[in-house]
């Protein structure tokens, strides 16, 4: 029997916890007492609007169930160090399986964190380069051998039975040392005979006369014949080696008497040059053995910047590309290339950017002619004794990849470890479709196949899963803190997949955020396999893909807030969209639609960026216009976030002296960018440091609650000002918890815990100052209430309704106006921001701000997307400008200007496939967005 045929009122207690999870009368937050039962080993999607109870159900009651049963079931010496995990708000709940959650937050700040570590990846890379990896000379290129005990010894048994043997050492003469003293070193350690050029001598016999023959001198260890089936001769055989190669500082002579004479050597040595053994600590950057000398493991050093010495690429070296050489004094070293360029046939009349990469480095480089920027600059550094050509040093410093590691942050000699001609560093730089291609073709020899067998099926495999997430564009050296919310929620997914577990349950936060409509598809194939193997997938999760990939799909609301938690519908997709009446259905009917525009707006001033080339993008020259919705797309990867965030917002920034951050590389900006008086980058991180941040206090409205609070009679008889009502400031906070509300106790190891203050029991205030009441409630009630529930309690009172109605508009009515910032989602605390501008009223005589969206659709339900674009629309109606990065078709059909990146993700992305309408984008043939777009016209 599954759920879809039991009648609608079902009895939960009759069910088998070995076939449901579930859970009767959740409580947590604002679920009403909500039961349901949700079948194993399925694709389960949870849904409803923003605020309606989908993460309380997800991650605050099943989740923390099963991370509370998993510590319970440790021995109670475990369970001091990890704290008393509080049990859900709910009756029971049965049939639990270990819980994986996966949330969006990027959980790292650790500049040496990587994607490859972050996977695994790294590990088993490092595994495999030092078991099968070969060293190869950067002098020859050949490579690097040593010789072992056992490659000696196997060599001897290699002669045919009863060979003699004769095992011997070069004769380490001592500084200073005669060879009658070495002599009789020798006789002291026990050896009795030497050989000269060949020829063998007893020690004591030369000693006993006056003159030792001059020649090459060896010491005579042991002399053997080949028993191959005596194991004491063999043992015999390898302590002679042993100690050959000990006194011989490395080296040791084999000689079979009229047949061959061998030399071998343990020292692992080529072209005059000494290596390294690789081993595990060699390929790593977070051990001091491993790391770069340089750069100290951390892939940058204070270097020359190539972008400050040729700021204008399109200049040519005769026009005065080369920025250190337009002085008068600096002139003597461009003069040579000027006029000897013709010789060696180099164009000096050429623009920078159309020079091949060859003639770009030989400018640094040199040659016989003329002496290039390395040479210029290291003569700067010798005569940095005098300020002059300190301030000019350093005009042109800045952070650049470490020249030795390539930003890899490893020891320069581990790229000379390779495989199937890949250095390590070579493979972390690729992208990960790449490097999934080379490890499925590697070619290997038969024994190095079988040592490294294993570890080649978990490197393909998890770089697969990667692939598959949509993340084939990233690099394994790419930091972890660089990537978004989405990726990194799909590189802890991968890292799941690949660990194979069986029988346990996943709980994702919307997987699909940040993913273009063409990778979704990829994303519930692997969300598929992971139910596939045995586990059961539980999704939050709003995209109308996914919820028809589902195999069920539980509706939560039907508001958000006190108006939410409740089931509304549990069941197959199908069925909803016939019979459902809750707000996903009528979106998925069609029967309400997300908020569609009046025709594009027109414009006429713009502005333009030039010559765009961070990370991955080619040389973008994009047009950006001033009072419209412009929104930038593009598949995953393709440069949107690098074109917007690290190039147009630190430029505008820069010119307007509000961003002091380093921008990407770009040659220029133009147009009417004077026009613009404030550049604002709306994005997900929370809307304050202090954990006493919260919505009211960011939008500006508790100014006015505390006053109307002091003006209270009992306020005004005791002497209570507005300061008393905050939790911020000493006076009528409790001093207890600082007006936190908690106590946090630190623990060591583990994290920190928060227990209700037991001198305010939660309430953030003294008893005195909660006496003072507006309505029958005190300022405490006051900041347990929703936005909602405020909006009603405070009518009439207009300077506070003012500030409060924004957070209404951008459909954050459910959240609490004292709720600590720190318990927002990235989405909440976006449109947090968003409503606080909204509040600003009207713009100013002049005033023009520009905002940046990063996908502010984050977390939002269809009924919710509706409302964000009528909240930005108002922005633009005010006379401000809308730049929004974002995949959702419906909001790109919203647009009034569409920007679209691409082809690809990674390498294969970074190019401009399209500007204009999204009228006519849905017109374009060969565009993955136009494909969606084109559908949502429908």
């Amino acid at each position: 029997m599954t759920l879809s045929t039991l009648p609608a009122k079902i009895d939960i207690d009759s069910l088998d916890p070995k076939e449901f999870i579930i859970i009767k009368n959740a409580r947590v937050n604002n679920l009403k007492s909500l039961s349901v039962a949700i079948p194993r080993n399925k694709f389960i999607v949870i849904t409803g609007l923003s605020g309606s109870g989908k993460s309380s159900l997800a991650f605050d009651t099943l989740f923390a169930e099963g991370q509370r049963m998993y510590v319970e079931s440790l021995s109670s010496y475990a369970r001091q160090f990890l704290g008393r995990m509080e049990k859900p708000d709910v009756e029971y709940i049965k049939g639990v399986a270990p819980a994986i959650a996966i949330q969006q937050k990027v959980s790292t700040k650790n500049p040496r964190s990587t994607v490859g570590t972050t996977t695994e990846i790294y590990d088993y890379l490092k595994l495999l380069y030092s078991r099968i990896g070969k060293t190869y000379s950067p002098v020859s290129g050949k490579e690097v051998k040593h010789h072992t005990v056992t490659d000696i010894v196997d060599y001897v048994l290699s002669f045919e039975e009863g060979a003699k043997v004769m095992v011997s050492c070069p004769l380490q003469i001592g500084r200073g040392r005669k060879i009658e003293q070495e002599l009789e070193l020798l006789l002291q350690k026990g050896y009795t005979r030497i050989l000269i050029d060949g020829e063998v001598y007893f020690v004591e016999d030369l000693l006993g006369e006056k003159k030792v023959p001059k020649g090459s001198y060896e010491i005579l260890i042991d002399r053997a014949t080949v028993r191959k089936d005596d194991e004491d001769n063999q043992f015999r055989i390898a302590d002679s080696v042993q100690t050959a190669l000990f006194e011989g500082h490395g080296d040791c002579k084999i000689t079979v008497p009229d047949v061959e004479t061998r030399s071998f050597s343990d020292r692992f040595e080529l072209d005059g040059m000494s290596f390294e053994l690789p081993s595990v600590n060699f390929f790593s950057f977070n051990n001091p053995y491993g790391a770069c000398k340089r750069c100290e493991g951390f892939g940058n050093v204070l270097g020359i910047d190539r972008d400050l010495v040729i700021p204008d690429k399109e200049m040519s070296v005769y026009e005065g590309a080369i920025a250190p050489w337009r002085g008068e004094s600096s002139k003597q070293w461009l003069e040579p290339l000027l006029k000897k360029g013709i010789e060696f046939d180099f164009p000096i009349h050429r623009s920078y950017s159309e020079l091949t990469e060859k003639e770009q480095e030989l400018l640094w480089t040199g040659n016989k002619y003329f002496q290039g920027l390395n040479a210029f600059f290291e003569d700067l550094e010798s005569k940095t004794y005098k300020i002059q050509y300190r301030v000019m040093l350093s005009r042109f410093r800045g952070r650049t990849t470490c020249p030795d590691c390539r930003g890899t942050r490893l020891r320069k000699d581990a790229s000379y470890v390779k495989i199937d001609g890949k250095s390590i560093t070579d493979i972390v730089l690729m992208p990960i479709e790449d490097a999934l291609s080379f490890f499925r073709n590697v070619q290997l020899k038969e024994h190095e196949a079988k040592v490294a067998n294993r570890l080649l099926k978990e490197i393909t495999s998890r770089l697969e899963f990667m692939d598959q997430v949509g993340l084939g564009y990233l690099t394994l050296n790419r930091l972890t803190s660089t990537l978004s919310g989405g990726e990194y929620q799909r590189i802890k997914l991968a890292t799941s997949l690949g660990s194979a577990l069986v029988g346990s349950m996943y709980i994702l936060d919307e997987p699909s955020i940040g993913l273009h409509p063409r990778d979704t598809d990829r994303l519930i194939g692997v969300l598929k396999e992971l139910k596939n193997l045995g586990n059961t997938v539980i999704v939050v999760e709003h995209e109308e893909k996914v919820m028809k990939a589902s195999d069920q799909i539980i509706d939560i609301g039907p508001d958000a807030g006190v108006k939410g938690g409740e089931l509304l519908f549990q069941g197959k997709i199908e069925d909803l969209i016939t019979s459902g009446t809750t707000y996903t259905a009528k979106y998925l009917r069609g029967e309400e639609k997300i908020f569609t525009k009046n025709g594009n707006r027109k414009w006429k001033d713009s502005i333009t960026v030039k010559g765009a080339r961070e990370n991955n993008l080619k040389n973008l020259t994009v047009q950006f216009p001033l009072n419209t919705l412009t929104v930038v797309t593009g598949v995953s990867g393709s440069g949107k976030s690098t074109l917007v965030k690290k190039v147009l917002y630190p430029a505008l920034g820069k010119m307007l002296g509000t961003v002091i951050d380093e921008g990407g590389k770009y040659d220029k900006i133009e147009g009417d960018y004077k026009r613009v008086t404030q550049v604002e980058f709306v994005d997900q991180d929370p809307i304050g440091k202090s954990s006493r941040s919260n919505p009211v206090t960011y939008v500006k409205a508790y100014d006015a609650i505390r006053n109307l609070f002091s003006e209270q009679p009992l306020s005004k008889q005791r002497g209570y000002k507005p300061a008393f009502f905050s939790f911020n400031v000493d006076g009528g906070r409790c001093e207890a918890c600082q007006g936190e509300g908690t106590i946090t106790v630190e623990m060591q190891f583990m994290a920190d815990i928060h227990l209700t203050c037991e001198s305010c029991k939660g309430k953030r205030f003294k008893n005195e100052i909660l006496e003072v009441k507006y309505k029958e409630k005190d300022i405490s009630e006051v900041l347990d209430m929703t936005i909602d529930e405020a909006l009603e309690f405070f009518k009439g009172k207009t300077q506070i309704v003012n500030r409060l109605q924004p957070l209404q508009e951008v459909g954050l009515g459910y959240i609490g106006m004292g709720q600590s910032s720190n318990t927002l989602s990235g989405g909440e605390a976006q449109r947090v921001k968003l409503a606080s501008f909204l509040g600003k009223g009207g713009t100013k005589t002049g005033d023009h701000i520009l905002f940046i969206f990063d996908e502010p659709t984050t977390g939002l339900h269809f009924h919710d997307i509706s409302k964000l674009l009528h909240s930005i629309n108002a922005l633009i109606d005010q006379g401000h400008s809308v730049i929004i990065i974002e995949h959702n078709t419906e909001v790109i059909k919203s647009a009034d200007w569409v920007i679209d990146l691409g082809p690809e993700g990674g390498n294969k992305g970074g190019h401009l496939t399209f500007s204009g309408t999204p009228e006519d984008l849905a017109k374009e043939e060969e565009n993955y967005t136009a494909k969606y777009v084109r559908e949502s016209f429908v």
